[in-house]
This record gives C-alpha cells, structure tokens and sequence, in this order.
C-alpha cells in the first residue's frame, strides 16, 4: 500500500546564498522510495542577515542564543508566507538550519534556527538537530544527504553535490560510502566578492584566466585530500587552512579563479578515476559554472547527467524531508558508512504541538 507524506524540507548551506524551501511529496510503494517537489524557492538572504550568520561562530553565547531565535522566527515567518502564498497543506516541517561550528573531532557541532521557534510560528511539527546524535556516537554528523542518495538516486553510481563544499556519495560493497571532496563555491565566490561580483557567472571568468602550478600544487598538497573517508569539512577548515593559501597567492583574479577550478576538477576526478563506466549525477548552485562541469568532464570518464532546475537546486532540501519522513517513522536515516558512527540510527529532535 502507498503512503505519501507531505512535507517541507528547509536547508541553508556554507554558501549563505539563503534558505531553500522545498514542499514535497515523498512516497513510499512496493519497497520503493520516490518523490515530487511540488513548490520551492530560495529566501534570499538580507544583507544584514548575512552578516548575522557570518559573524555567528565569534559572538559570545548570549548572542549566539539570541540569534538562534531570531533565526528560527525568520524560518517560520518565511514558511508560513510560502504556505499561504501556494495554498500548501503539508504534514511536517524537515528543518537543518544554518550550521555555525562543526567540529566532529571536539563531538561539536552545531546548527542553529531555533526549532520551538519554527513550530510555534508554524503550528506544525518540526524536526530538526539531524547532526547531533552520530557526532556523540563518534561520527563526523556528515554528510547526511547520502542516504536520499540510496533510497532516491540510486540508478546512478555517483551522486555529487556542488554546493559551498563538494560531496559525493557511492555504493562499495552494499555499503554508501560518501564524505566532503573540497570548497567550491564558497571559495570561488570568496575570489569574486573582492572584485564586487557574487559570484563567476559560468565561469567566464575562470575561462579568461591560467592555471597557476605553484598555487594548485600548494592546494592539492593539503592533508585534508590523503585522508581515508569517512572524513567532512567544515566552515573551520575552510578558514584556517584552505583560505590562507588562496589569499596569499599574489596573482590575478582570473588566474585565482582558474586554478581553483583546476583544483576542483582534479579533486573530482580522484574520487571516479577508477570507474569507467556509469553516470555522475550533479546537482547544486555550481552545475551552473559552465567552465567547471567541462573541467570536471574532462577528468573523469563517467557520463554526466544534470537533472531539471528544481532538483539541482532543492535536492539538500527534499533530502531533508526525506530524513524528517525517516525520522517520524523511526527508520534509519543516518549511515555509520558513511559518517564513521558506531552505528546505522535515527537522528533528528522532534518538536511536536
């Protein structure tokens, strides 16, 4: 017998582009798993909110409290304006919220929109805190999409995401083995803002630019890319040691620009070199870098297939409903393949009225 659920998945990446909102249907019939994203959109952020968020990791505690309050009544406030404007009924709320310290090795992490918040405003039920549990079972708290990777990709061998980091997610031996490869958007438009640009619109110009070999070889040298998965990356990283080799690299914008793309690419690349046959499917903002797909065609021997907008752009967000529906079901939802736990579990808080 079918059953649907329908639910809204919200998701705020490292990229702070804004808050996806996705309202699904996700079914379940014959032991298969499918879904619909019936309407979505991105809640962009304002220029103070991102700052707010930026700033997040240094505020003092009190602060930090406050703005994880005020972060879960903007939530509501943007669901409930995206509920009546489309005329939605939906069951649930799946919420990640934005992550501000991730830092596994300490069994630190932390992901703030106050889930009270969202559910008072809502009046629906909301789960949320999906990091949480693997990271005090011993596990990294990411990634957590791959498990809709499983249940909802699995015709193709990889599924890889584009977003501030990149990840992938592969089947090995009945086991999803999936982690974090390396910044790319979040690095790329790091590059662009100090030129006034948002971002490199199709990479034009990447294209413009040369690979500078010094600076490639510094960034494919980090010990980050020599670790066995499962391994994630967080804002942390990021900032201490990735960034530094970028912003003392004394070159042109474009050649910055064109050299990371290289980087990403070859990161790619490792990770599906061994397998020759197959699809590498693609989603997030940077599927819209025209310059870097070709740069990832051009090192790797799979067939890349890019899906319609709306998956590329909301499949964190569907996935995250996805793990609400699990989680309201009480089935798996978090890999120990995949984040190191010590253990396949349920995560997830739920907040119901």
């Amino acid at each position: 017998m079918m059953k649907t659920w329908r639910v809204i998945g919200i998701m705020s990446g490292t990229s702070l582009d804004g808050i996806d909102i996705a309202y699904c249907h996700i079914r379940f019939d014959k032991n298969r798993w499918g879904y619909e994203i019936v309407k979505a959109e991105i809640i962009h952020y304002s220029p103070e909110w991102k700052e707010r968020l930026i700033k997040a990791p240094d505020t003092s505690g009190l602060e930090l409290t406050k703005l994880d309050l005020d972060y879960g009544k903007l939530i509501g406030e943007k669901v409930i304006d995206f509920i009546q404007k489309n005329e939605l009924t939906p069951d649930f709320i799946a919420s990640h919220g934005h992550t501000v310290f991730h830092q596994p090795e300490k069994r630190i992490t932390l992901q703030i929109g106050n889930a009270s918040a969202i559910a008072g405003i809502t009046r629906l039920p909301v789960v949320n805190d999906f990091r949480s549990l693997d990271v005090a079972l011993g596990g990294q708290g990411a990634p957590l999409v791959p498990i809709g990777d499983r249940l909802l990709f699995s015709h193709h061998e990889y599924c890889l995401n584009l977003g501030g980091f990149a990840n992938v997610s592969f089947e090995k031996l009945d086991d999803r083995i999936a982690f974090d490869i390396c910044p790319v958007n979040m690095a790329l438009n790091h590059i662009t803002r100090s030129i006034g640009k948002d971002f490199d619109a199709n990479g034009d110009l990447a294209r413009q630019g040369n690979i500078n070999k010094a600076l490639l070889e510094k960034l494919n040298s980090l010990s980050f890319y020599d670790q066995n998965p499962p391994k994630s990356l967080g804002r942390e990283w990021y900032e201490q040691q990735f960034l530094p080799v970028i912003d003392k690299a004394a070159i042109s914008i474009p050649d910055q620009l064109r050299t990371l793309v290289e980087h990403i690419a070859i990161q790619i690349g490792k990770v599906t070199h061994k397998t020759t046959e197959g699809s590498l499917f693609i989603t997030g903002g940077g599927v819209y870098n025209d310059f870097l797909i070709e740069r990832i065609n051009a090192n790797t021997k799979l067939c890349i297939e890019i899906p319609d907008d709306r998956t590329i752009q909301y499949k964190e967000a569907l996935i995250f409903g996805l793990l609400g529906v699990l989680r309201m079901e009480g089935k798996t939802n978090v890999l120990k393949s995949v984040t190191g736990g010590k253990m396949d579990h349920c995560g997830g808080a739920v907040y119901r009225l």
